[in-house]
């Protein structure tokens, strides 16, 4: 079975790189891997369509670049489709919508092993990282043991229980997530405010307090150095469709103001 790349960065404090796609298409994947700057690939599996197929080809592509992928699952059902990830190749889940600690510790738990030594709910499955053998071996329990748990903060409560959620154990990773705490407290669409980037920056700061890096998600590389400045090494530059509509509509726009000028 495969070293899990990204664990072993993280737990040697290495930085690392991911971009977004909501593309299943494993071609994309490779696009990405082609530019050799990538650690891992994170499939929004939360806000795209797919299929159970497309899980193992989109893994593959991955591994064809020596990368890991993560993928973010949705809140319900959140354990089937991080298992069913991980049995394609997926290395890591983000999981969403955690609202209390006992979410949480549902989520660590359907990700580790069902040993008792894990103490989690995932068991024996022959899917694609077990072929052509069965997946109750040694190696397949460490495989599950290694996967990277990251975790959205984004709930107003979430926030409030937030030195209980760290102090669990089993979490890797920490992503902020300021459009769904924002609409958690009323304020929909507000993100951006001084207020809600205070919370942000207290977030952070408690996460790296605790010794689980936060990442940042950021759309362009100037806005790094915040980031950089509080301490943060791990980042997601860009979503496919995002810069897919950058590129197309400012392009597009100067080419229509040159058309009309002719």
């Amino acid at each position: 079975m495969r070293k899990n790349k990204l664990k072993q960065q993280l737990k040697s404090g290495q930085p690392t790189l991911a971009t977004h796609l909501h593309s299943i298409w494993p071609s994309v994947v490779e696009v990405v891997g082609h530019t050799g700057v990538f650690d891992y690939v994170e499939f929004v599996a939360e806000y795209a369509p797919f299929d159970l197929n497309s899980l193992d080809n989109f893994c593959r592509a991955v591994e064809l670049h020596d990368m890991s992928a993560m993928i973010k699952v949705d809140q319900e059902p959140r354990g089937f489709l991080a298992q069913r990830g991980i049995g394609s190749g997926f290395q890591a889940v983000l999981f969403s919508d955690c609202r209390t600690v006992e979410d949480v510790q549902e989520c660590i738990r359907s990700v580790k092993p069902e040993t008792p030594e894990a103490g989690g709910h995932h068991g024996v499955a022959t899917r694609r990282i077990t072929y052509m053998r069965y997946g109750g071996s040694a190696e397949y329990a460490r495989a599950l043991d290694e996967t990277v748990v990251a975790l959205m903060i984004e709930k107003n409560t979430a926030v409030e229980q937030l030195d209980e959620i760290l102090a669990l154990g089993g979490i890797d990773m920490i992503q902020w997530g300021p459009a769904d705490y924002s609409l958690s407290i009323g304020r929909p669409g507000e993100w951006r405010q001084p207020d809600i980037k205070a919370v942000e920056r207290r977030v952070i700061e408690a996460g790296l307090k605790a010794g689980i890096p936060p990442r940042a998600e950021i759309e362009s590389v100037d806005q790094a150095k915040y980031y950089l400045d509080l301490g943060v090494r791990h980042f997601a530059l860009g979503t496919d469709v995002m810069v897919l509509f950058h590129w197309l509509k400012g392009n597009g726009e100067n080419l229509r103001k040159a058309l009309d000028g002719a």
